[in-house]
């Protein structure tokens, strides 16, 4: 999505399209399986084989390159596992990596892409670049409305400009849903509360702390009771706390360990050493990536440009 044009989409609309099919006809064969329907599932899973063979052969190179090059591709095709080898899923999740980087750590996606770039970034080991798209003030962002005095969720990044008035456009909303999907992978991978089968019968519990915030929590009320997890930061250790309803279970990965365990209902506590147990010192800069990523040289950088007239606010 492009701010001040929602309609000037960067992402190929081929490209969306054939990711949607292969998706759809993948939830479909899903479904006909879970109501005993195996020809219609077998049907539907060949469907979503061939349809990412095709997506593969079309739109995607060797290196692991998207067709159009955008934010909302690589999420599509990292997430709904759209390219065929590992080596193309890790140079594609580093090139949505250097897409948010080159952006300033702003969004640069829209309806469709929303949902996935975060939990694209994590899923391929940029977890600290997805914290920094979340943190992010600037416009677009999502915590820029709430610099705006936003309460609730707009239709369009820009729904507000900086100076207070209501974007002229189309498309303007200040009570939408579309863009606050990140809650989804706040609640699973920040603070690390999920389902792991229907009904949380059974629960995933697999936070991904950053050196950014000191504390996560969230719970959910589900069939069996309330489920909870919150986690904390503090002295060189990372401590989680888990409440696991009467008739569930869950499945528990703690930060830096090798290994998972499974509990039953009850409080549950853990302590493990923290990921993040100091600040770490800053490098040397080699490359630019290494300039993007130290956010006290970024800083330094996107002050001093604008200071010198190179760049604007």
């Amino acid at each position: 999505m492009v701010v001040g044009d929602p309609y000037r989409a960067k992402a190929d609309p081929d490209v969306v399209a054939t990711a949607h099919l292969a998706r759809s006809a993948e939830i479909a064969a899903e479904a006909a399986r879970v109501l005993g329907q195996g020809e219609v599932a077998d049907h539907h899973a060949a469907l979503a084989a061939g349809v990412r063979e095709a997506f593969a052969r079309a739109f995607v190179t060797p290196a692991g390159r998207v067709l159009s090059d955008a934010q909302t591709v690589y999420a599509l095709a990292i997430e709904w596992a759209l390219l065929p080898g590992e080596h193309q899923r890790k140079e594609a999740g580093r090139r949505l990596a250097d897409l948010v980087r080159t952006g300033g750590f702003r969004i640069g996606t829209g309806f469709v892409g929303t949902p996935l770039v975060t939990d694209a970034l994590t899923s391929t080991g940029h977890a600290d670049v997805a914290y920094r798209l979340l943190l992010q003030t600037g416009c677009p962002s999502w915590l820029y409305p709430v610099t705006m005095g936003a309460t609730t969720i707009w239709e369009r990044w820009d729904s507000m400009l900086p100076d207070g008035s209501v974007n002229p456009g189309e498309m303007t909303s200040f009570n939408h849903y579309a863009l606050g999907a990140v809650a989804d992978w706040l609640h699973r991978r920040v603070a690390g509360l999920a389902p792991a089968a229907p009904g949380y019968r059974e629960i995933t519990i697999h936070p991904v702390p950053s050196a950014a915030l000191t504390s996560a929590s969230a719970r959910h009320l589900t069939p069996y009771g309330e489920a909870r997890v919150a986690w904390t930061r503090a002295d060189g250790r990372f401590r989680l706390e888990a409440q696991v309803p009467v008739g569930a279970t869950a499945h528990v990965w703690l930060p830096g360990a090798d290994v998972h365990e499974t509990v039953a209902h009850g409080e549950h506590r853990w302590e493990v050493p923290d990921p993040f147990p100091t600040s770490p010192e800053p490098c040397t800069p080699v490359t630019v990536r290494d300039v993007l990523d130290e956010s006290a040289t970024w800083s330094a950088v996107a002050a001093a440009a604008v200071r010198t007239g190179v760049a604007r606010r």
